[in-house]
């Protein structure tokens, strides 16, 4: 049974030190250039796979290739991370897209529309139609 403690605080390291790595150690401009965040860690309960999912204020198009050259420097990353930080072994890493907060905005705007859709609505029915 994995340890819960044990996969949160590696999760958290992993976090802080690929974070720092994205700022500082990488040369590619896309990363620079974009805000890129890490806004979830998921660790396998072996600590041998973990998948990094990525938000970013880029459009979907931008992200997208965030994430492709992500994953063409995933291997720089393990190698600098097994430099920084003691475990018996770098788990594999998989960086992927966070849509999470593309779909929460969509929400939010829906919600939005409805809410001025309904005010309207409330406006005319109380001032009707001339």
């Amino acid at each position: 049974m994995p340890n819960n403690y044990r996969i949160a605080k590696v999760s958290s390291l992993l976090k802080k030190e690929i974070t720092l790595i994205l700022q500082n150690d990488l040369e590619n401009d896309l990363f620079r250039d974009n805000f890129v965040n890490i806004s979830k860690i998921d660790l396998s309960g072996d600590l041998q796979h973990c998948k990094i999912y990525i938000t970013s204020t880029a459009q979907v198009k931008v992200r997208k290739e965030i994430v492709a050259n992500l994953n063409t420097a995933k291997n720089s990353i393990k190698h600098i991370l097994g430099k920084r930080i003691e475990m018996r072994r770098v788990p594999e890493i998989i960086f992927k897209d966070d849509i999470a907060l593309d779909k929460g905005l969509s929400v939010l705007k829906l919600l939005d529309e409805l809410k001025n859709k309904k005010q309207d609505n409330n406006f005319e029915d109380k001032y009707g139609n001339s």
